[in-house]
């Protein structure tokens, strides 16, 4: 079993857990083990079924990609013994090799060194990324309490230390050395409250880690695309008459709701196969035209924050397909499970405002994208009714579309006609259809 590539730019991961011991039968696609990575903390699977014989890379160890992290002993090992000996030993020999390269990342002139022993464990490649952004010195993240295996830091240990990082240092810098800790050390408070009081009058929160590379993200995105919005208001009566007679039969067969994120996706897929240059992104003076058709849906998190996991080849589901995986997503998403592949690689993103009883909104391009959608609230309005035998007025339910987009490549007719588009198929949808 080797360390499996999890997302495009990630070359090794950091083995945060066994969750299994040598000895124990494994089946096929069940969790052997927690790797970390620069982007994300996942369950890594077992490729087969079989018995684990021997683990090759212990709790802590930084691992490159397709290295050897485990023997699983198979029924075809069983009957060659002595190959699967042979094949173990050289496994071990490639592993120790690359196994604690000295990779060097730099940070304020520090230099911290995969696989390096601190007075916590090893630094993983996620825990040095956090300690190079946020600008930590080496001997500050000695310092820092670890609550993993062997006083390991873990991910959340220099999170909270960052949520607080003054009151935090202080504490830090106070505590006496290892030689004076048995007479003079004291109860390190509670770090992990992230409000303090200023005067009487205010409070200040210290940005999380995912507000702050939101933050910079909108910031730089507003920087590089000149935003242009372009709104169109559509009449979803026989829509919403549609889900509503199928919500509950489809949530009894499938186990999850049939909400309107894959309606509103299925429609937007369509609309960039007729209409391919919304489906762009821009490099230097280059435009790269894509041939998938990736949709990226905001996902608001417990915590607030937003986190946009991408549906890749939209237009390849029908709309069942869909449902499932937007509500596996969502799911996921909301309890941090998501896979690194799952957050990247999109081409255009939508934002359900409506969820938040909002009617309309000006979303902001998710960088290298061109555009975004943003599906405002529906509402029951009263609305004129054109007919053969005459105009009247009656009730129907109605939302708004807004549509940015980079005005750079992307000129008001071509983002005008999409987004008409988009309200097109939605107004014209097929009732006829089972899902």
């Amino acid at each position: 079993m080797v360390m499996p590539k999890m997302g495009e730019s990630v070359m090794e991961g950091t083995i945060l857990k066994w969750l299994k011991q040598v000895g124990d039968t494994i089946e096929q696609d069940e969790s052997v083990l927690e790797v970390a990575t620069d982007k994300v903390d996942t369950d890594v699977p077992a490729p087969f079924t079989g018995v684990l014989k021997k683990i090759l890379a212990n709790e802590g160890d930084v691992v490159e990609v397709d290295k050897p992290i485990a023997i699983i002993e198979t029924k075809a090992n069983n009957e060659s013994n002595k190959e699967a000996s042979e094949t173990e030993d050289k496994q071990e020999e490639v592993l120790q090799e690359p196994l604690l390269q000295q990779q060097e990342v730099q940070a304020q002139g520090i230099v911290y060194r995969n696989g390096e022993k601190a007075n916590n464990g090893f630094y993983s490649p996620l825990v040095m990324n956090i300690a190079k952004k946020e600008n930590i010195s080496a001997s500050e993240l000695e310092k820092i309490p670890g609550t993993g295996k062997e006083n390991r830091l873990t991910k959340r240990d220099i999170l909270a230390f960052i949520e607080n990082r003054d009151h935090a240092t202080a504490i830090i810098n106070e505590t006496p050395p290892p030689s004076q800790k048995a007479t003079t050390e004291k109860p390190m408070p509670n770090l992990g409250t992230p409000v303090k009081s200023l005067n009487g009058s205010a409070e200040i929160i210290e940005m999380d880690r995912m507000r702050k590379m939101i933050a910079d993200r909108m910031v730089e995105s507003k920087r590089i695309s000149p935003h242009v919005t372009s709104f169109v208001e559509a009449d979803v009566t026989e829509l919403v008459n549609w889900r509503n007679k199928h919500k509950n039969s489809f949530k009894e067969r499938e186990g999850g709701p049939l909400t309107f994120t894959p309606i509103f996706v299925q429609a937007i897929a369509k609309a960039i196969k007729d209409f391919p240059m919304i489906n762009i992104s821009v490099d230097g003076e280059k435009i790269l035209v894509k041939k998938d058709i990736n949709i990226g849906m905001a996902v608001a998190l417990p915590s607030g924050n937003l986190i946009v996991p991408v549906i890749h080849k939209a237009d390849h589901f029908n709309l069942t397909g869909l449902a499932l995986k937007v509500n596996d997503l969502a799911e996921r998403a909301r309890v941090n499970q998501l896979k690194p592949d799952e957050l990247g690689g999109g081409t255009y993103t939508m934002s359900n405002v409506g969820t938040f009883g909002n009617v309309m909104g000006t979303p902001i391009i998710v960088q290298p994208q061109v555009a975004i959608m943003a599906i405002g609230a529906i509402r029951k309005k009263p609305a004129v009714i054109e007919t053969p035998q005459g105009d009247f007025i009656g009730i129907r339910h109605m939302m708004f579309l807004s549509h940015s987009y980079d005005h750079r490549v992307v000129d008001g007719s071509l983002g005008g006609m999409f987004v008409r588009k988009v309200a097109d198929y939605l107004e014209n949808f097929d009732t006829s259809q089972q899902v």
